[in-house]
């Protein structure tokens, strides 16, 4: 594939944008020409020949930007490949199965998406918001990404990406 793999994301306290640019260095490593940016600031799909598309999880919803990304740009997104993920959950169950939310497990089916992963998400006294402030003093805050996880779900990325070659005897 010659053409540039986009990794998008929605993310509102930077957490889920870390995990876009560990996914884009995983892309890179394994060859592929990638460029990360916020879903927001995209305007154009033209440039590019794959998509992820990533976005944190609030109350069971991806983040705006990340909504309204896969919105504007759903008639070009069904004609690419498309990996979605999700990060979010502030506990252990991202690690124990991946159970997207309703919402954006309709919105893989929509645009044929090849695949969905949910990471742990990260919430700590950095994150603004009334409703985040009293999450992290009830101590339910934390770090719960696995960038092993990551890595290893950007791996499997890049092999549906790159052209397969012959196995030599």
């Amino acid at each position: 594939m010659a053409s540039t793999v986009l990794v998008a994301y929605g993310s509102t306290y930077g957490s889920t944008a870390e995990l876009a640019r560990t996914v884009g260095d995983v892309l890179r490593k394994e060859g592929l020409l990638v460029e990360v940016r916020s879903a927001g600031l995209v305007r154009d799909l033209t440039p590019y020949g794959a998509v992820v598309l990533g976005g944190a999880l609030y109350a069971g919803r991806w983040q705006r930007d990340a909504r309204h990304f896969a919105r504007r740009h759903r008639r070009a997104l069904v004609r690419l490949p498309l990996w979605l993920f999700s990060s979010g959950p502030l506990d252990s169950s991202a690690a124990e199965r991946d159970v997207p939310p309703p919402s954006v497990r309709r919105l893989a089916r929509r645009l044929e998406a090849r695949g969905h992963m949910t990471f742990g998400g990260r919430l700590d006294e950095r994150a603004g918001g009334w409703v985040a402030r009293k999450i992290v003093e009830s101590g339910k805050g934390g770090d719960f990404r696995d960038f092993a996880v990551v890595t290893t779900w950007a791996e499997g990325v890049a092999r549906d990406l790159l052209p397969r070659t012959a196995l030599k005897d």
